[in-house]
């Protein structure tokens, strides 16, 4: 019993410790991303934090800055010119989804023809999400779900037929609005602060080091806990019940 015991205590702090490795530093199967994540030369602009450590190529850094540009030929401009205050949000959202390799913990399986993967739920700090409603608040849209629904008939997104443009604010009345509609659910709004370690951070001085690399290790450990009962029956499934 009391070998049995020392187990148990032992099972337990392996549960306790071990995140799943399969989510960290990974990239997922989708349009643009490299097979695995590593060290580029340079990326452009908004996605140059990445660059230590990146799931994207220079060439899809620099076609994140691009209006409508050859990644999905999306139009920001679809109700008139979107402010560049608004649209630098954009950008970084871009880069973070093309470049970041901490992303594995919120990555699902999809069957759609330009991606195999996709991210739920990721949780947004409190201040990426509040800044890009802010921003953006009087800029113009006519959907509140960007992933489905416009009209791609002349090979970029128009409105559809029976939508009309309106204030952002109207279409999406909070941050947690926007954050959790524009891509269907890609991002969940948290009350987590930046460097709580907590919450994603689509904005980061690469010189302070990548703070999302802490925050996926955080999820990649609170889905793997496993009960140390759950791992002894697992792996001793003969031990006599009288142990148990």
């Amino acid at each position: 019993m009391a070998a049995c015991r020392k187990l148990l205590g032992l099972l337990a702090l392996l549960a306790a410790g071990a995140a799943d490795v399969s989510v960290l530093n990974t990239c997922m199967d989708g349009k643009h991303h490299k097979t695995k994540p590593g060290k580029e030369d340079e990326l452009h602009g908004q996605c140059s934090p990445w660059k230590e450590n990146a799931c994207c190529t220079n060439s899809t850094s620099h076609a994140a800055h691009d209006d409508q540009s050859y990644l999905y030929n999306f139009n920001w401009n679809h109700c008139g010119i979107m402010s560049d205050a608004c649209k630098r949000h954009f950008i970084q959202d871009t880069c973070l989804y093309e470049c970041s390799p901490n992303l594995g913990p919120w990555i699902n399986k999809v069957d759609q023809t330009w991606r195999k993967e996709r991210i739920l739920d990721v949780p947004l700090c409190k201040e990426d999400c509040e800044q890009w409603w802010n921003d953006c608040r009087k800029d113009m849209t006519c959907k509140k779900n960007w992933h489905v629904g416009w009209d791609w008939s002349q090979g970029y997104n128009r409105c559809p037929q029976a939508s009309k443009c309106q204030l952002w604010e109207l279409v999406f009345p909070s941050p947690q609005d926007l954050c959790e509609k524009i891509w269907s659910k890609s991002y969940k709004y948290t009350t987590f602060t930046r460097g709580s370690k907590r919450c994603i951070q689509m904005w980061f001085n690469e010189t302070q080091g990548n703070p999302n690399v802490e925050v996926a290790k955080y999820y990649a450990n609170a889905g793997a806990g496993l009960s140390p009962w759950t791992l002894l029956v697992l792996l001793f499934p003969a031990l006599p019940a009288t142990l148990l």
